[in-house]
């Protein structure tokens, strides 16, 4: 299955509405029907309408904010990586102009077992622009053994590297590895451009909030279930000089 969606974000009337929305199954966008405050978020819902990805599927995400304009894009069921013929590959190209805000906020992709799967995300953020991107892995369904990732983030800042990062899950050896992942099942993470950086780093019973060197933070969490990835995530980003506005609900 190849699958291509569109999104496009602009201000209009001094509220944040959706400019362009093409989606393709597995790939379905959802607006939400409500109006956007002024000054406000559009809010966008990532529905998965079939079962993906599966072995040798080509998935690709593409989102632009305009300038000025808000999305908070946010994910509606966990996503489950399945085997099948060949890997699979989903790509996510997020483009934040002057000023602009985006909040990507997926659910959960469980790697179930002999799947092999290669996510990319890429964030380009213009001079001022805001972003905060999720991810949260699963190593294998209850009770199996984990399939491959392969996940990779790219986000800039006018064309200066935030963050690069490669995740590599599946070998059982390294995942019990005390300098990886201590044996925990999931791996949960947050990227954060916002206004203001964490003045050093932070850490506590399996999480960690850390500045980036060339601005920006990253928080991240382990644990044994997705739930209480959730918690110490949200305990990470709790110590954020910004939390207020990262700790709103995202629905």
């Amino acid at each position: 299955m190849k699958a291509t969606a569109l999104l496009a974000v602009e201000v209009s009337g001094g509220r944040s509405v959706v400019r362009d929305l093409r989606s393709q199954a597995p790939l379905t966008l959802v607006p939400r029907r409500t109006a956007t405050a002024s000054g406000g978020a559009a809010v966008v819902h990532l529905v998965s309408s079939a079962a993906s990805p599966v072995g040798g599927d080509r998935v690709d995400l593409r989102v632009r904010v305009g300038p000025g304009a808000r999305l908070r894009l946010v994910g509606t069921a966990a996503t489950v990586a399945l085997p099948g013929r060949g890997s699979s590959r989903s790509t996510v190209h997020i483009e934040v102009d002057e000023g602009g805000t985006v909040q990507y906020l997926p659910e959960t992709t469980v790697i179930s077992s002999r799947a092999d799967h290669a996510a990319e995300l890429t964030v380009e953020l213009a001079a001022g622009a805001r972003a905060r991107c999720r991810e949260s892995l699963v190593r294998g369904r209850c009770g199996e053994p984990s399939g491959h990732l392969v996940a990779t983030t790219q986000v800039t800042r006018s064309g200066k590297p935030l963050l690069r990062q490669r995740i590599d899950l599946g070998d059982a050896r390294t995942a019990a590895s005390p300098g990886y992942l201590a044996g925990a099942r999931v791996l949960a993470s947050e990227v954060v451009a916002w206004d203001r950086d964490p003045p050093g780093p932070l850490s506590g019973q399996w999480w960690s909030l850390a500045p980036l060197a060339a601005g920006g933070a990253l928080a991240t969490a382990l644990a044994d279930d997705a739930v209480t990835a959730g918690h110490r995530l949200a305990e990470a980003l709790s110590h954020h000089p910004d939390v207020e506005d990262l700790l709103v609900p995202t629905w």
